[in-house]
């Protein structure tokens, strides 16, 4: 298994990470009775996530956010695998992307700006970065 896929195998293990941190708080915010529930606006009012407080929100963002990246993310690496471009550079883009997601829950959670901005970028960067070597 190459670097890349390892990295991936990490990065979907925290999209698990943050939707129990999420799950966890917003039951904890909310309540049970409308996180389980069919969520439908006539009986809640509005989406779960317009419900939730400051924290609970962020790590409900972050989480999306995770599953952004984390497609382009995946492209990159199957693009670099199927390829055979797997390098030094690529796993340490990979290494990268993934400790600038681990970085972002935290800078979003306390809303540090713009250092959550910042370490978006250099994950998105290094995924561009894996991108672009796959091509060279």
């Amino acid at each position: 298994m190459t670097t890349e896929i390892t990295v991936l195998t990490y990065a979907a293990l925290l999209q698990v990470v943050q939707f129990a941190l999420m799950s966890i708080s917003a039951n904890l915010d909310v309540g049970p009775g409308k996180t389980m529930s069919p969520r439908d606006p006539s009986r809640l009012g509005k989406p779960v996530q317009e419900l939730l407080s400051e924290k609970p929100g962020r790590l409900f963002r972050a989480f999306n956010n995770h599953f952004e990246g984390l497609i382009l993310f995946t492209i990159a690496v199957v693009v670099v695998t199927l390829g055979e471009q797997s390098t030094g550079f690529t796993a340490i883009c990979a290494w990268v992307y993934l400790g600038a997601r681990i970085l972002y829950i935290p800078a979003y959670y306390y809303g540090l700006a713009p250092g959550r901005s910042i370490i978006w970028f250099v994950g998105f960067l290094a995924t561009v970065f894996m991108l672009l070597a796959a091509l060279v």
